[in-house]
């Protein structure tokens, strides 16, 4: 049984709120822990459904987890893990793709791991290819097993150079896992350089890794022997501070962000500020408003950092249907990110999708028959709708929608955007939304 968030729209949302460590980051710096045997001591934790399932995993392999919700503390002893039950992975696997970067810790500790068919939110192809190629290239040898596959490394793990086509996140931090204990140098190139990669680098450095990054994307790592235990304060979510600063924009509201920092925000301040939005930045938060008048529309396109990250475009989105004018929007990330769209058309919202690419150069989804590119005429009034969220980030996009809709929404499939954002029910009554909660 799910959730029905039932929202009566067309009301500025105003107040504050707290935003605590990211989701992109946390998890894996949980996953990290697991290459020593010492307590780890991780703070700023989010409260956040991601945050659950990997605790579980861990515990599945025999990891002592102590979870401070109200301090924000986790503390994680991992003693001598042992492999997981498949069952209990495969239980799990469905609400995360976090499983296949335990395979690097384990290997190195156990000697084997576990992949079970991986789950996770459906905005583009995610394949674990590279993830297994990596692996496969340090050493390890791979087996069909029930639910999944088995990875083991007789001969334990050994350094080899790695170019990545395209700078993932996902395969930049399964090599960083996998290189830090294998035997030799790792040159890593064409790597992912976002805030919570080198807030993950930060993290091994602590444990006793040799790691060095250089201005063109390489990422060179010494393997060692041995690592050790951990205290590390997590950096702010910027993907969720720069949703509750879009749902500012859209409501006309002004909502202040407690936590949210300038510096890893500093590509979305300058959108947030060319649309039309206001800001000012202090020690300890961010605060976003709508400062009156009309919005302008926007040419934007994403990209890995520190270009426009993806999953501010589709909040932003929501605030750009009530721009004056036309906006174009070129997602160069995932192939399949204005799914959204479609409930946001059903609400009044004039949105175009295209397959060409319709930003400043060609990207590698262009002539392969992928929506990657919106046109957005505004401004246009949102009504209320009910909607069925398709994925977090969208759905929390929808939820903006229905807050800035005049009318009574109801939005289904709710109990997802508690992966990613953190007592968000809480917040909204902070800031004075009117939404009520009710069980499908």
């Amino acid at each position: 049984m799910g959730s029905v968030l039932e929202v009566n729209g067309g009301k500025p949302l105003k107040g504050e709120i707290l935003v605590r460590g990211a989701k992109n980051f946390v998890s894996k710096a949980m996953v990290a822990s697991l290459l020593t045997g010492e307590t780890s001591v991780l703070r700023n934790v989010p409260e956040i459904r991601d945050v659950e399932v990997v605790s579980e995993l861990l515990a599945a392999h025999g990891v002592d987890i102590d979870y401070d919700q109200e301090a924000g503390n986790l503390t994680i002893t991992p003693g001598e893990p042992f492999l997981a039950p498949t069952d209990r992975v495969e239980r799990l696997a469905g609400s995360s793709r976090i499983p296949i970067l335990f395979c690097g810790p384990l290997l190195h500790r156990l000697g084997e791991a576990f992949i079970p068919d991986l789950g996770g939110c459906h905005i583009g192809d995610r394949p674990v290819d590279f993830h297994l190629r990596v692996l496969e290239d340090f050493g390890a040898e791979r087996s069909a097993a029930p639910g999944g596959m088995r990875l083991s490394a007789p001969r334990g793990l050994r350094a080899r150079p790695v170019r990545l086509p395209y700078p993932s996140v996902g395969a930049t931090e399964q090599t960083l896992l996998t290189a830090v204990m294998a035997r030799g140098m790792t040159e890593l190139s064409n790597a992912a350089v976002e805030p919570e990669i080198m807030d993950l680098i930060a993290v091994l450095q602590k444990m006793g890794a040799i790691i060095s990054v250089d201005t063109d994307r390489t990422i060179r790592i010494e393997g060692v022997d041995e690592l050790h235990g951990f205290t590390h304060t997590a950096l702010a979510d910027r993907i969720e501070a720069g949703s509750w600063a879009s749902a500012a924009l859209a409501t006309r509201g002004d909502i202040y962000v407690r936590g949210a920092k300038q510096q890893d925000m500093m590509t979305f301040l300058n959108v947030f500020r060319r649309i039309g939005g206001a800001f000012k930045v202090d020690d300890e938060g961010i605060r976003f408003w709508h400062p009156g008048g009309e919005l302008h529309a926007a040419v934007l396109e994403t990209d890995v950092h520190p270009g426009l990250m993806t999953d501010w475009q589709q909040p932003l989105v929501v605030a750009l249907t009530q721009a004056d004018g036309l906006s174009i929007i070129h997602e160069t990330v995932y192939e399949n990110r204005f799914g959204f769209a479609e409930a946001l058309r059903g609400m009044g919202a004039n949105i175009s999708v295209y397959r060409e690419c319709l930003g400043g150069l060609s990207c590698r989804f262009g002539w392969q028959n992928y929506y990657h590119s919106a046109v957005i005429q505004g401004p246009t009034p949102l009504h209320a709708a009910d909607i069925e969220v398709p994925d977090l980030r969208g759905g929390f996009s929808h939820l903006i929608a229905a807050l800035s809709a005049t009318g009574c929404s109801h939005v289904s499939g709710i109990d997802i955007i508690n992966r990613g954002y953190e007592h968000f029910m809480e917040k909204l009554d902070m800031l004075g939304a009117d939404v009520s909660l009710f069980a499908d």
